[in-house]
């Protein structure tokens, strides 16, 4: 069955209830990894333990948000960026045995391509547009990341436009839905870009850290690695929540 993933009611989060959300990218054998962004699969799956252990269940972004104008607590988000196609049989086992689900944000200007952006490597391929259907299917939320993992902040407001708009309307065709999130490609957006993701129809964007921007377009989040065990993952939660406690709110873009 797959995810409920209809967009989440606009809302603004005060600052000290910023949700908590966890940023993965390659689950994979990580010694080749010269940019920290693979973990384990069984690394992945002590991490989960973690959470589970202290109450905390991961889910979707869009779930979370809905939940939590709900005034569900006891959740914190998953995320994995880029869309590698480890991701089906590497993290999607993993999720499932922890009763979590999450967002993979893919790209559809590259099915089955690899992270040819990366120049240090090492090339990983990405799902294909099957696989995405498959990860939609097992329940995970598929979300954008542009058409082709490109520095928004950079682009022309036409190549912009195609990297928001056209990136939704090709996993609309490919998954039967619309996609309800978009993530920043390097993590980093300006205004421009947030007001082209709400524009193209996008109830929430995620960034890594959204400087001046807040709000469901600027979803602040937390890059977790291979190294990052219990006491790691439990300063990172600490310094997110510190650093947003005394953020302002109000709408990104």
């Amino acid at each position: 069955m797959a995810a409920d993933t209809s967009p989440p009611r606009a809302r603004t989060f005060p600052p000290r209830s910023r949700p908590w959300i966890l940023t993965y990218h390659s689950v994979s054998d990580p010694t080749d990894d010269p940019y920290g962004i693979t973990v384990s699969a069984d690394r992945l799956d002590e991490q989960l333990t973690w959470l589970r252990r202290r109450g905390l269940t991961g889910v979707g972004i869009a779930a979370l948000l809905r939940a939590r104008a709900a005034g569900r607590r006891g959740l914190v988000g998953l995320t994995f960026d880029d869309g590698y196609a480890d991701f089906l049989d590497e993290a999607l086992p993993v999720l499932l045995a922890h009763g979590c689900t999450a967002t993979v944000f893919v790209l559809p200007g590259r099915p089955g391509g690899s992270n040819s952006w990366d120049p240090l490597g090492p090339r990983r391929p990405l799902l294909t547009e099957e696989g995405i259907r498959t990860v939609a299917a097992a329940g995970m939320e598929v979300g954008s990341h542009g058409m082709l993992h490109r520095d928004l902040t950079a682009l022309s407001d036409d190549e912009l436009r195609h990297e928001t708009h056209a990136s939704r309307d090709a996993l609309h065709r490919i998954v039967r839905q619309a996609p309800s999130g978009f993530c920043y490609p390097y993590g980093t957006a300006d205004r421009r870009v947030a007001a082209s993701v709400r524009d193209a129809g996008y109830a929430y964007g995620c960034a890594l850290v959204p400087g001046a921007l807040t709000g469901p377009l600027a979803l602040p989040r937390t890059h977790v690695s291979h190294a990052d065990r219990g006491a790691r993952l439990r300063a990172k939660e600490v310094r997110h929540r510190l650093r947003y406690r005394s953020a302002g709110t109000g709408e990104a873009g």
